[in-house]
């Protein structure tokens, strides 16, 4: 068995057609077929037993990237989607198309996110698969699939409001009810098979390394096989975007950004000429330089936050300094989230102190 790519690809994306599919270099980062992905239905071989699909997301993020690796017996896929019908769908045309006639063999998703689990209750279900993650990720998966309720709890109005909301925004969004991650995943398996950090998962031909990093979640898990240079990343590292890092509703004194910067040392560890197979944009090689930019980015807008905070501030009153871009409805919980982030780590930190005034979190550069 091999992973091979559609009969029929087809044609490009016009979008890209001004850079077409020669491989180009930018910001340290080289990416070798350059900015094609796979269209609907398409599996690229992107190495020796490792195909390359993707699948539609709504909003700006466009697509999530799914890898299929060579298993004995068939195939294993790595990360499923959000469960909506344009997912289903695409999974359907690769199930008719290059993986048609294949064995599914496990499912492994590298963390929580709807866009990574979404469909792997339906894709064990349809195989008779074994889903394969890391514990805290699928706790948090079946948590939330199971926290359905009309109105949101207690904790969600006072974090909404010690970030700094006011009572109509907290109103408009408790009018939404509670359990919307539910609505785009499939039924979280009861049973899945745990993989922790420093694993060795053999799937085919290769040995993939259990390499787990947090901040974006709790334990994303990556693999990596060094004898074979090629590095699955999730979201732990993309080539042109940065991974929301949000301190959560679940544990408001948590430091994820903390967390990130640490896996982010972690990972520096790794071989640097890694093949960097993301779960947005596409395949990149320059790891340690993109990684050096995160870290970068990171403590360059909690110097610039410091500064702004000569004055007491919310976090609704620093998306200005942490974000390039206007923050409408669509995005504030994400903004949010990461203000308050950068915020506590600036408190970790000793360069912040933070006061609570009528259940509103006012922080002060110290």
């Amino acid at each position: 068995m091999s992973i091979r790519s559609s009969a029929e690809p087809a044609a490009p994306d016009a979008s890209l057609a001004d850079i077409g599919e020669e491989a180009y270099s930018h910001k340290g980062l080289t990416y070798p077929l350059g900015r094609k992905g796979p269209e609907a239905g398409e599996l690229i071989p992107i190495a020796p037993g490792v195909g390359w699909a993707r699948l539609p997301v709504p909003g700006s993020l466009k697509h999530i990237n799914v890898w299929a690796l060579e298993d004995e017996g068939g195939v294993a896929l790595v990360d499923t989607g959000l469960d909506v019908a344009p997912s289903r769908e695409g999974w359907e045309a690769l199930f008719a198309g290059p993986l048609a006639g294949q064995q599914i063999t496990r499912i492994i998703c590298t963390h929580f996110h709807p866009d990574h689990i979404g469909l792997a209750g339906w894709l064990t279900q349809r195989f008779g698969a074994r889903l394969w993650m890391t514990r805290e990720e699928w706790l948090f998966a079946r948590m939330l699939t199971a926290d359905i309720r009309e109105t949101p709890p207690p904790e969600a109005i006072t974090y909404w409001r010690a970030a700094g909301w006011d009572e109509e925004r907290i109103e408009a969004e408790a009018a939404k009810g509670w359990g919307r991650f539910a609505s785009v995943v499939s039924p979280v398996p009861v049973s899945f098979v745990r993989i922790r950090d420093g694993d060795t998962l053999r799937i085919g031909g290769r040995e993939w390394r259990v390499v787990v990093g947090s901040g974006h979640c709790p334990e994303h898990a990556c693999l990596v096989d060094e004898a074979g240079g090629v590095m699955i990343a999730g979201d732990q590292v993309l080539p042109r975007i940065t991974s929301n890092v949000s301190l959560s509703l679940s544990e408001p004194e948590a430091d994820p950004l903390g967390d990130w910067l640490s896996s982010i040392a972690k990972l520096k560890t790794l071989p640097g000429d890694l093949l960097v197979l993301p779960s947005h944009g596409e395949p990149f090689t320059g790891l340690h330089a993109r990684l050096d930019a995160l870290d970068a980015g990171h403590r360059d807008r909690l110097d610039a936050l410091h500064t702004h905070l000569a004055e007491p501030k919310r976090a609704v009153d620093c998306f200005s300094i942490l974000f390039g871009r206007k923050i409408d409805d669509s995005i504030i919980g994400l903004a949010t989230g990461e203000a308050m982030a950068h915020l506590r780590r600036l408190e970790m930190e000793g360069r912040a102190v933070r006061a609570v005034r009528e259940g509103v979190n006012w922080y002060r550069a110290s």
